[in-house]
């Protein structure tokens, strides 16, 4: 690299190489290390329904193995010798090879959708812990090995510019993981060409360890241990374990905010953890491409505006995704840039990066296994967002005047829209003036009334303290605003945040109780006696749902199957003939669904029982006898994230075959930022069974919660299947798609977001 300064005019020539070789395998292992984060996270995520909190419980696993490599390079420094510490290394080296190729190790069975959190991280130990673990104390121990065998040289003297090269080779990994690798191999050759990957690694360390012991018998020729220095303080290590836990709080809060409104998809993970490693390479330049100066005033404008959108989703999903990107980059760019100004001396280099590993476990975990604990809903994300602002220069002395000014007027701004919001609830006749003024709504006056707030905060961006408080105000205050319903319940669970509100609707008869998970709406239910029972939204009777159901209803009795649970609406179409089972992952869903102080549509509007299974779709409906149901809807494509497992060639061959011979199957596709129809159409093409496609436009006279836009295909084993569904016309023949259908080895997330995007000239129906 560029910035390394490699003494290579006093080399002797055996040696010139050495550089290079080292940079070339810390490179190499820090490839491999990342590379498989999203490849191995991917084959677990079928498992566990698609979740975005997958990832984020991944990359808590990722982390804490990474602590232990880089516990163990430190404690291998311990042993004098360099070329034993050589051969211990190759030992390990070996070992681990033998979980080689990767895979999902069965050892611990299906996962508790009731717990999945444990049985994700033990499984992940079984199955990549040893490679991982060996494999990332690879960048500790190299720097350590090289500033020892370079000692004299002017590079040996400052090694942590290897730290770069570790960082760009991890960086460069997770690029081209959506971009090349997913596109281009199947699963099963990313697991081989990453153990090929690891072969040739173990061969660069060989090579190393002929550099190290090229005069094996010349004892003269072991590198000295470099002289010891002070130890670093216990308040140095615990600001040096928070610079490193906010960014990695940050990546995995910002990675969980924009996935959820996505997709589970690779493409989506690895931007936030790429440029994440792109600051590390930044930080420990010897020349930095951003100095700290620049970093601090990007910080402080950028910070001061999310905080202010985070609350809001109003904004097109393609600008607040590189808002948040943009920030989230500034911020930790900035810890980071701390964090190398406070490097130790090369003595200390590896005991330095396990208190940064240290600081990326206490991170992650806080927001990926604490806070979903402690929070109903996600506030870690914000928080974190405020919290940083500490990490930037606290100044010296009071506050001047102006400061103060400039504080107390962020904090009247703040307050301004909240007590506008109270306001306008007390009086009815108010509120319908300002939404004539406001057809946005409070939500988009706020976001502008808070904008002088932040331009105060960025003024006083020098004095830390104040800085914070004035995006403590601001979020606060959005967060208000942006609540939407009043919400009488908010509940989280490892699969997401639900919520239960009360939204009066006249032309509903009343009171309307409506369930959101994330910030998708996931039914609603009017609670009136006239109108208790009749299912709303996409299950409402007009929609090619509800079309669906009453198909196979006139019939006769019906066996009905639902993956996706929601508010229970599919309940109210069920017969005391017809047995109706709900699919749902989530076991909160189920418990909310049944509480008729929520929702009574299986409580009270179904005839007879109504079973629920618990786990993912595809686990449990494989354990279904085949030739057993008229209907089977597959409900889970509308939420936040999608669960692609569930839309594969092979998951539609095995809803085939729970089928009647007339039975049908219905996959319910709405979804507002991906385009996921062709891919299903291209999967009932490949299995060469009929399929309709039917979209569904709700009426503007009816009320807001009864019914919505729809899109669903419809396919069975046989024509004789479709017949009905045919001679009606709002169900369109589709023609022959050049999209590729997904597979259990294959998909696309990236496609479906471009295709949303740029809608094909020709679609096929």
């Amino acid at each position: 690299m560029s910035e390394t300064t490699i003494d290579t005019a006093s080399a002797a020539p055996a040696d010139r190489l050495t550089p290079l070789l080292f940079a070339l395998a810390i490179f190499t292992s820090a490839s491999l290390v990342f590379v498989v984060q999203p490849m191995v996270t991917k084959l677990i995520l079928p498992m566990l329904g698609g979740s975005p909190a997958v990832w984020n419980t991944a990359m808590v696993f990722f982390q804490a193995a990474l602590l232990v490599g880089y516990g163990y390079a430190h404690l291998l420094q311990r042993i004098g010798s360099i070329r034993a510490q050589v051969g211990v290394h190759l030992g390990l080296l070996a070992l681990a090879a033998l979980f080689l190729p990767l895979r999902v190790s069965g050892l611990l069975g299906d996962p508790d959708p009731a717990a999945p959190i444990l049985w994700l991280l033990s499984t992940l130990a079984l199955s990549v812990g040893a490679p991982f673990a060996v494999l990332s104390a690879t960048a500790p121990l190299l720097q350590a090995w090289y500033a020892r065998v370079r000692a004299g040289h002017a590079d040996g003297r400052n090694p942590y510019v290897l730290y770069a090269a570790s960082n760009l080779g991890s960086f460069l990994a997770l690029l081209s993981y959506p971009a090349l690798i997913e596109p281009l191999a199947a699963l099963s050759g990313q697991r081989w060409g990453w153990t090929a990957g690891y072969v040739a690694f173990g061969l660069m360390i060989v090579a190393l360890a002929l550099v190290v012991w090229r005069r094996r018998l010349d004892r003269s020729a072991e590198p000295a241990p470099l002289a010891r220095s002070a130890a670093i303080p216990w308040r140095e290590k615990g600001v040096l374990v928070l610079l490193a836990a906010a960014p990695s709080s940050l990546m995995l809060g910002v990675t969980a905010h924009l996935s959820t409104d996505v997709a589970s998809a690779p493409f989506l993970w690895v931007i936030p953890l790429a440029l994440y490693l792109l600051t590390f390479v930044i930080a420990f330049q010897n020349r930095p491409w951003i100095p700290l100066s620049v970093t601090l005033a990007v910080q402080a404008a950028v910070g001061a505006v999310v905080v202010l959108i985070v609350a809001f989703r109003s904004a097109s999903w393609g600008m607040a995704f590189g808002i948040h990107l943009v920030a989230f980059f500034f911020a930790a760019l900035m810890c980071h840039q701390l964090l190398a100004a406070r490097r130790p001396p090369p003595d200390r280099l590896t005991e330095f990066y396990l208190l940064l590993s240290l600081g990326g476990v206490v991170g992650g975990a806080f927001t990926a296994l604490l806070a979903p604990v402690i929070f109903n809903m996600v506030w870690e994300y914000p928080l974190v967002l405020v919290l940083v602002g500490l990490a930037r220069p606290w100044g010296r002395g009071p506050l001047t005047r102006a400061q103060t000014a400039l504080l107390l007027a962020a904090a009247v701004v703040a307050l301004a829209p909240v007590l506008l919001s109270l306001w306008l609830n007390a009086n009815d006749g108010a509120r319908g003036r300002f939404y004539e003024l406001f057809p946005g709504g409070m939500g988009q006056l706020a976001m502008i009334m808070l904008i002088p707030a932040a331009i105060c905060a960025f003024l006083v961006r020098g004095r830390a303290p104040a800085f914070t408080a004035a995006l403590l105000m601001i979020t606060l205050s959005a967060q208000w605003i942006a609540r939407g319903y009043d919400w009488s319940l908010s509940e989280r669970s490892f699969f997401g945040v639900m919520r239960v509100a009360n939204a009066p609707d006249p032309r509903m008869g009343g009171d309307v109780h409506v369930l959101m998970h994330g910030t998708t709406l996931h039914g609603a239910q009017a609670r009136n006696e006239l109108n208790e029972c009749a299912p709303t939204l996409y299950y409402n009777t007009a929609t090619p749902i509800g079309q669906s159901a009453l198909m196979v209803q006139r019939r006769g009795p019906a066996r009905i199957g639902v993956v996706g649970q929601g508010s229970g609406a599919m309940a109210a179409y069920k017969r005391a003939e017809d047995r109706l089972t709900f699919f749902e992952i989530d076991p909160m869903v189920d418990r909310l669904s049944r509480d008729p102080q929520w929702f009574s549509y299986i409580s009270a509007c179904a005839e007879g029982p109504v079973d629920t299974v618990l786990g993912d779709a595809r686990l449990t409906l494989a354990d279904q006898p085949a030739g057993s149901y008229d209907l089977l809807i597959i409900d889970a494509f509308s939420s936040d994230a999608v669960p692609t497992h569930l839309l594969t060639r092979e998951a539609v061959a095995g809803y085939l075959r729970l089928l009647k011979p007339e039975g049908v199957v219905l996959l319910h596709l709405s979804n507002r930022n991906l385009e996921i129809t062709l891919p299903a159409i291209a999967a009932a093409q490949e299995l060469g069974v009929p399929v309709l496609h039917q979209i569904y436009y709700e009426s503007g006279a009816a009320p807001d919660m009864a019914e919505a836009s729809t899109e669903a295909v419809v396919l069975g084993r046989s024509e004789a299947a479709l017949a009905d569904f045919r001679a009606d016309p709002r169900w369109k023949a589709t023609r022959r798609t050049g999209i590729r259908a997904w597979s259990d080895d294959y998909v696309n997330l990236f496609g479906a977001l471009w295709r949303s995007w740029f809608p094909p000239p020709e679609r096929p129906f």
